[in-house]
């Protein structure tokens, strides 16, 4: 940081790798659908940095193909974007990386997280992210070979604009190329959330539209690249200034020669709203309905709870599918609100008004110090040390639920997932969709997502009720970390295991809570 930096820094060779998976893809949903989860930084700062003068190399670890073959050996640095479950893949490239004296640096979702626990592992950890910060940390190791490991560097905020699809073009038409069928551009057109969901990281973010005249030349670049694009928007929640949006898009494109996928607010999503969606090319929504007892704002319904919630957003849902071929409708299950068996048995009903429409259940995950409450579970003593790779929303709840007891939980989950996935619901669902490639992806789901997570969760309650070590593990008996998780992990990650560093599976959930207490937070302030 002190040191004295020469007038001009030489070219450098830089690697950039997202990490899109933790396991390998062993489904033909995984195959077809990881790649298409690439997200936009990575080449927001591969742009960065080429207009640096810099040779930049980007890639994405998707479990499908060897990492290794697509990057050079020669690297004077590497950046990561990692989410939490793929953070051990992370961590053993890293050591892999530094191994060969290369520098690593972390951004994305977890180096946001999880930042005490991810400075172990890398040279840099990023926090907010902007092209200042970027050019200082390659300028600062360049010059300075005597650096402080896991130093963590943080803007004050998101950057107030973006690279376009233009400039982006190079890296995402390498990405589209991985993509065997379906092949989704990744934009955003709004960074932040006006809304406060207690669980997502977006909700302590102000909501920052970006310029709406980049958006229409996107578009506009993107129709002479492909014949008919389909474009998925990155966005929190896609259209808060709704009118803007959809005036911006009908003055770019002709109605309908873009195909959209958006996530979206019940409280946005009017009939109205909705016909013009369709007219303008959206063709699968993800409207998020969290929870019957809570969480209300996004759909309008603050005061509205239990079955009168359930039989206003089933017409408003049976609504937007007439509409849009493909929607997704999100729940996060074990929040506080929840209690008995009422909140999966208000679910099932949905389940059966809604029969076109696929649910997807998301455990209450407190993902570090992404959002304030978590600090609060953390004053409260209720966090779980669950594997990093678990924590993808499905796969393991690391808050100790407030109303139940775990196997009771797991058992009304398996009820839910059971009754969502029963041969029934999937042939009511695939009669219910039109189009064949919708019925085909959420038959799909349905026997690969739908049928994995049963398998999976009957384990998990079999563990509970006779695997003592197991159970105490998640009664917080104990902090060591079941042979069953460990195992998981270590079988999935392949030759990466044999990278990953020492205790690197160990993490402390309280880590936001200590750092807090001990008066070291001013470390996570604004750099830049």
């Amino acid at each position: 940081m002190g040191c004295q930096m020469e007038c001009h820094m030489k070219k450098l060779r830089i690697g950039i790798i997202e990490i899109l998976a933790n396991s390998p893809a062993n489904t033909m949903y995984s195959r077809i659908m990881r790649v298409n989860s690439a997200s936009i930084m990575p080449q927001v700062i591969a742009v960065w940095l080429e207009k640096e003068g810099h040779e930049v190399f980007l890639t994405h670890y998707s479990g499908y193909k060897c990492l290794y073959e697509e990057l050079p050996d020669d690297l004077d640095f590497i950046f990561f974007s990692a989410f939490t479950t793929s953070a051990y893949v992370a961590y053993a490239l890293s050591n892999y990386y530094r191994s060969q004296e290369i520098p690593t640096a972390l951004g994305g979702p977890h180096a946001r997280s999880y930042p005490e626990d991810a400075s172990k592992y890398f040279d840099y950890v990023f926090g907010f992210t902007n092209r200042e910060l970027v050019e200082q940390v390659v300028r600062e190791r360049h010059f300075c070979r005597a650096y402080e490991m896991g130093t963590y560097v943080t803007a004050s905020g998101h950057p107030s604009d973006l690279p376009s699809v233009q400039e982006r073009w190079p890296h995402i038409k390498r990405m589209l190329k991985k993509a065997p069928y379906l092949k989704i551009v990744p934009m955003i057109a709004s960074l932040g959330c006006p809304y406060t969901c207690s669980f997502c990281i977006d909700s302590v973010v102000p909501y920052q539209p970006l310029p709406y005249e980049k958006l229409k030349a996107d578009l506009r670049f993107l129709r002479t690249k492909i014949r008919k694009p389909v474009v998925g928007w990155h966005d929190p929640n896609f259209g808060i200034r709704f009118n803007d949006y959809l005036s911006a898009i009908e003055e770019a494109v002709p109605p309908g020669s873009v195909h959209f996928i958006a996530e979206s607010s019940l409280s946005l999503l009017s009939e109205d709203n909705v016909q013009r969606l369709r007219k303008n090319g959206f063709r699968v929504m993800l409207p998020g309905i969290e929870s019957w007892f809570d969480l209300g704002i996004k759909s309008r319904m603050k005061k509205t709870i239990g079955m009168e919630k359930v039989e206003r957003i089933a017409e408003q849902v049976n609504m937007i599918q007439e509409y849009i071929p493909y929607v997704q409708a999100n729940f996060v299950l074990g929040l506080d609100s929840d209690e008995g068996e009422g909140p999966f048995e208000l679910t099932k009903e949905f389940v059966d008004r809604c029969p076109g429409v696929f649910p997807t259940y998301n455990l209450l995950t407190a993902y570090g110090r992404s959002v304030p409450l978590n600090l609060q579970y953390q004053t409260e003593e209720r966090m779980i040390p669950i594997p990093f790779a678990l924590l993808n929303n499905d796969s393991a709840m690391n808050v100790r639920p407030k109303n139940y007891e775990w196997p009771d939980f797991f058992e009304h989950l398996l009820d839910l997932l059971e009754h969502t996935f029963s041969r029934q619901a999937v042939l009511r669902r695939f009669s219910n969709n039109g189009g064949l490639s919708i019925k085909m992806m959420n038959y799909f789901r349905a026997n690969t997502q739908g049928k994995r997570h049963i398998r999976y969760y009957k384990e998990v309650l079999e563990r509970l009720e006779s695997d003592r070590p197991f159970r105490a593990f998640f009664e917080q008996d104990t902090k060591e970390m079941p042979k069953y998780y460990t195992d998981k992990i270590m079988n999935t990650l392949g030759p990466l295991a044999n990278w990953l560093p020492e205790n690197a599976l160990q993490h402390d959930p309280y880590a936001y809570r200590t750092t807090i207490d001990s008066g070291l937070d001013n470390l996570y302030q604004p750099a830049v």
